[in-house]
């Protein structure tokens, strides 16, 4: 499929998707119903209105932007590693959140937050925020930044993020454990406009700056003294990818929990579809990242409604046959 075709079909699927997200739910919404909300002609519409503008309206746009920011920083964590199989957990980023959330809920589980976020949600951040600081800084050294000591200070960041997250529960009472795991699912329930508007800064940012990277990602996948050679800042080019990753992911945790899957596998089947050039593979695994999410978090409102599944489980249950049956149909042929 032609790089140009793909983008085409996701930038008309995720509107789709969109409108289908704002309509489904414990209470099916009409369609025109729903146009009419959104496009300010909801006379005599007023509790419809209600759910749309301030329950599921936001919801699917955090959805949206949550999904997007977790696939494109998939996309050019494996562009830095060379390897199809990384994603943002491997800078420590989703073990530092989940440890900073654990550590609110056990000793602070009842403190509110500000400006939207719950004080579970400023904790995952800054854990986050905090393990990535850790990992760079271990690999950073007077010759530069090593990726290969960068994966291993991830995974040793990771375990020790573990073992103090099961530090924590083993402390922690019923209610504490069961929140703890909730969060560790992953969900949007807690959607707002003000989320909304923390996470559209960030993505904003990151949507114009990350895919300005595209050509140095594409030097990178020759080789970092090739990338050199051929005028590439390599170090600080790392240390930008790092910096929006770890802000996109981190927000992205913070409102959402730890939703695994979409950063790993959205942009290994769009590079499997369209090839590894970064000027397509980083918008198209946006989009396709926005829809899958979409898709699971509509599913999770519906399959037993009125109670919702975490989407978490959701990505995984949708993701993995089919990541499953690419993967065998590029055995068969080669590919």
């Amino acid at each position: 499929m032609s790089p140009r075709r793909l983008l085409w079909l996701l930038a008309v699927a995720l509107p789709v998707c969109l409108l289908a997200a704002v309509m489904l739910g414990a209470v099916r919404l009409p369609a025109l119903d729903v146009l009419a909300v959104l496009v300010g002609r909801a006379d005599g519409m007023d509790r419809l209105a209600l759910i749309v503008r301030q329950l599921r309206l936001p919801r699917a746009l955090l959805t949206a932007l949550v999904g997007a920011l977790l696939a494109i920083c998939g996309a050019a964590m494996q562009g830095l590693f060379r390897n199809p199989l990384a994603d943002p957990s491997l800078i420590g980023v989703t073990a530092g959140a989940s440890v900073g959330a654990s550590l609110v809920i056990v000793f602070a589980g009842g403190v509110a937050g500000f400006v939207g976020l719950s004080l579970v949600s400023l904790g995952a951040f800054a854990g986050g925020t905090a393990a990535v600081l850790l990992v760079y800084r271990l690999a950073t050294g007077p010759g530069g930044t090593s990726v290969a000591t960068m994966l291993l200070a991830g995974i040793a960041i990771g375990a020790l993020a573990g073992s103090v997250g099961s530090l924590l529960e083993f402390y922690a009472d019923n209610e504490m454990l069961r929140r703890i795991s909730l969060w560790r699912m992953g969900g949007l329930d807690g959607a707002n406009w003000p989320r909304v508007a923390i996470v559209a800064g960030v993505s904003a940012v990151i949507f114009f700056v990350l895919p300005r990277q595209a050509d140095a990602l594409n030097a990178l996948l020759l080789g970092e003294s090739e990338a050199r050679h051929l005028g590439i800042a390599v170090d600080r080019i790392k240390r930008r990818l790092v910096l929006l990753t770890a802000a996109g992911v981190g927000v992205s945790v913070a409102v959402a929990g730890a939703i695994t899957f979409v950063g790993l596998v959205v942009p290994h089947i769009v590079r499997m579809l369209i090839g590894p050039d970064h000027r397509w593979l980083l918008p198209a695994s946006a989009l396709a990242g926005a829809i899958l999410l979409l898709v699971a978090d509509t599913l999770a409102r519906i399959v037993v409604a009125p109670t919702e599944l975490p989407v978490g489980l959701l990505t995984a249950l949708l993701g993995a046959p089919f990541f499953i049956s690419l993967l065998r149909r590029r055995r068969e042929y080669g590919l």
